[in-house]
């Protein structure tokens, strides 16, 4: 038995350094079985329970990102119908303009005979009147891509089809709706992931069809404004004849 070591210390109580002699002695003792079963239980549960809630976030985030890429599918599909109309009415703007500038060749026409009878008039020893010109009506002036039969288009449903907008219908999904019950996350998770990646696959055709769609509506914008030059011109043209005319009767009105 080993001796009893007392303190140098006076003011150290002995009696207290038995005590925590003792607890230190009990702490190194190895746990006995029923101890160690009940520690080992609750952390064998603990850690199932945060294995079960990591699972549990993330079948949430998938969740979470499928709702926010069909989110940004059906904003696209919004957009492209609305750029559709646009490119419809368009489409419907230039084969106005197209129309009334045709409009300009018939009042040219209408015009010219007009002319020749006011010349025609002012009696015999007066001189022939001959309407001066700056430049010849052209009409509508037909651009890279324009064809006769633009004109004759008047059916919407024509008009979407020519412009290549009428959809074929949306391909069934190719990812299962539901899975059985006995499916565990991992399954969820990439079923989750597969709808993902057809809705990103939806999306990237979608935004190659808005690109081409804008770009239809740059070129169409583009010749609608050099056609409303070419009217501009026209018109201007017409608008002095018309003037001249009216300046011949008022004339021959007086004598």
């Amino acid at each position: 038995m080993a001796p009893k070591k007392f303190s140098l210390n006076p003011f150290d109580d002995d009696d207290d350094d038995e005590e925590v002699d003792k607890r230190v002695t009990s702490s190194l003792k190895p746990l006995d079985a029923k101890t160690r079963y009940r520690n080992d239980g609750v952390l064998e549960k603990e850690n199932q329970t945060t294995v079960q809630e990591l699972e549990s976030y993330a079948l949430y985030q998938s969740h979470e990102t499928t709702k926010t890429v069909q989110g940004c599918l059906k904003v696209a599909e919004e957009i492209r119908s609305d750029s559709s109309r646009t490119l419809v009415m368009l489409n419907e703007q230039g084969e106005q303009i197209m129309r009334t500038h045709q409009k300009t060749v018939d009042i040219d026409h209408d015009l010219s005979r007009g002319e020749k009878l006011l010349g025609s008039l002012g009696g015999i020893f007066s001189r022939t009147w001959k309407p001066k010109k700056t430049r010849s009506v052209t009409g509508p002036v037909i651009t890279k891509g324009d064809s006769p039969k633009r004109r004759r288009v008047n059916n919407h449903s024509e008009t979407r089809e020519k412009l290549g907008l009428n959809h074929l219908p949306k391909p069934q999904s190719r990812t299962r709706d539901t899975l059985p019950e006995s499916a565990d996350a991992y399954q969820k998770i990439e079923m989750e992931r597969a709808k993902q990646d057809e809705g990103l696959s939806d999306l990237s055709d979608l935004l190659g069809e808005l690109k081409n769609m804008a770009l239809d509506m740059g070129t169409e914008i583009q010749r609608q404004n050099h056609g409303l030059d070419h009217l501009h011109d026209d018109v201007e043209e017409l608008n002095y004849r018309v003037n001249q005319s009216n300046q011949r009767a008022r004339r021959l009105l007086r004598k």
